[in-house]
């Protein structure tokens, strides 16, 4: 049985390991915020309104999961999620319709959006990815759908695929004053109380938030019309120097804006990693490098 979900050999790790994953996540959820339905189920079934970070840990534990945790890890997690998402009803107010969570329809939106958002934003930050590569990203990706219910054959599994989606998807997209909401949340949120250290420094959080909002496709933006448009060189360096500057820290420290069940998940794959032979002595990072591997993983 494999130590992870995904290895270390997998472009998935390549992605999910990259601090760029912060901007990739809150870009997702600006993005998810485009559907009418999925964001009228988050507004109405969440605390989002007032605690989008907690939300944002949330989905970071269950990527982490889905790709450093165990198997049976990953389906205890999957079958939580999915028994959350059937119980969960969200109402139309435009056409009065009572639509379950867990149409599949609106899980793929969320899943789409927020793969393609890791994606897209660590590429453009300067993670060095082949065309390739991005493709087998997000055919890895399949599997993680398939913890909240989706068939893996029904998702988008390679850039042009998920083109494809979201040019079909654009014409059922608006912004509804939900959405304007939650962007306006994201540029601003409220710090959860496990995040208090961080308060001295939220005034810094706001360049960080516009960074999110400027990564958006350009008919995104366009859609919410938010902030003034600005040259996209400058969102690319600004990119890239987020990403420069988060990869540098030790991974004891970025861990601390985990919740603790997902630091507690992520020191078990550093044991079941060491057990099998990797060299941890970079962190879970540091397995980028196949020298780290064990002699009989490189081949």
């Amino acid at each position: 049985m494999e130590a992870t979900v995904q290895s270390p050999q997998s472009a998935t790790w390549q992605v999910h390991i990259d601090r760029s994953m912060w901007v990739g996540g809150v870009r997702s959820l600006m993005l998810q915020a485009l559907h009418p339905i999925a964001m009228r189920g988050v507004w109405q079934n969440s605390t989002f309104q007032v605690d989008p970070i907690g939300r944002l840990q949330r989905t970071a534990d269950f990527v982490g999961v889905v790709t450093w945790g165990t198997a049976d890890e990953a389906d205890e997690l999957g079958r939580r999620v999915r028994g959350i998402h059937r119980a969960l009803r969200v109402k139309d107010p435009d056409t009065g319709r009572v639509h379950r969570v867990d149409e599949p329809e609106l899980l793929l939106w969320v899943h789409c959006a927020e793969v393609f958002s890791y994606l897209e934003v660590a590429r453009r930050s300067g993670l060095r990815l082949s065309d390739e590569q991005a493709d087998r990203y997000l055919a890895e990706q399949r599997r993680s759908a398939a913890y909240v219910g989706l068939h893996e054959e029904d998702v988008p599994g390679s850039v042009a695929e998920m083109e494809a989606y979201f040019a079909g998807m654009r014409p059922q997209l608006k912004v509804t004053p939900e959405a304007r909401g939650a962007v306006r949340f994201l540029l601003w949120p409220k710090l959860p109380h496990d995040m208090r250290f961080l308060r001295p420094g939220k005034p810094l959080y706001l360049p960080f938030g516009a960074l999110c909002y400027y990564s958006l496709p350009r008919w995104a933006r366009q859609m919410y019309g938010m902030l003034p448009e600005i040259p996209q060189s400058i969102v690319s360096a600004g990119l890239r120097s987020f990403r420069l500057t988060m990869n540098s820290l030790p991974e004891p420290l970025h861990d601390r804006s985990f919740q603790p069940t997902t630091r507690r998940m992520l020191a078990g794959a550093r044991e079941r990693l060491a057990a099998e032979g990797y060299d941890l002595g970079r962190g879970l990072a540091g397995l980028r490098d196949p020298r780290r591997w064990p002699t009989a993983s490189r081949a």
